[in-house]
C-alpha cells in the first residue's frame, strides 16, 4: 500500500514539473524571446505566484514537481524574502540569499568537479 502512495507521489511531481516545461517549450516554439528571457520569465512567475499565495499549495501538493524548475527557484528566495520580512528590513534582504545559499553553493561545488574531471571544448571540436 505504502508503494502505490510513493508511486502517486511521483505522478503528481512528474505531472507538475512537465506541465512548467511543456509551457516552456510552447513558449520557445511559438515566440522569439531568448531563453535567458524565458528563464527570468518563469523566475519572476515564480516570485509572484509566491506573493499572491498560489505556489505554496502547488509545492505541498506536488512537491519536486514544483521546486526544482527555474520557478522554483523564485518560489525560494520569494519565501526566504517573506520569511526574512518577519524579522526585519535587513533580514528581508537577506533572506532570499540564505535560502537559496545551499543549492547555489552546492551547483558552483559540482560544476567545479566536473570542470577537472571533463575536458571542455566546442560543439564542433
Amino acid at each position: 500500500m505504502e508503494y502505490l502512495g510513493i508511486l502517486f507521489m511521483f505522478l503528481k511531481a512528474f505531472a507538475v514539473g512537465g506541465a512548467i516545461c511543456a509551457f516552456a517549450q510552447i513558449i520557445i516554439n511559438f515566440t522569439d524571446l531568448t531563453a535567458g528571457k524565458i528563464l527570468v520569465i518563469f523566475m519572476l512567475s515564480g516570485v509572484a505566484l509566491t506573493a499572491l499565495g498560489v505556489y505554496q499549495p502547488l509545492v505541498e501538493w506536488a512537491g519536486a514537481g514544483a521546486t526544482v524548475p527555474i520557478s522554483g527557484f523564485g518560489y525560494l528566495l520569494a519565501n526566504g524574502a517573506m520569511k526574512g520580512a518577519r524579522e526585519g528590513l535587513f533580514e528581508a534582504l537577506t533572506g532570499p540569499l540564505a535560502a537559496a545559499s545551499a543549492g547555489v553553493s552546492a551547483a558552483v561545488v559540482f560544476s567545479f568537479l566536473m570542470a577537472l574531471i571533463f575536458k571542455s571544448h566546442t560543439k564542433y571540436n
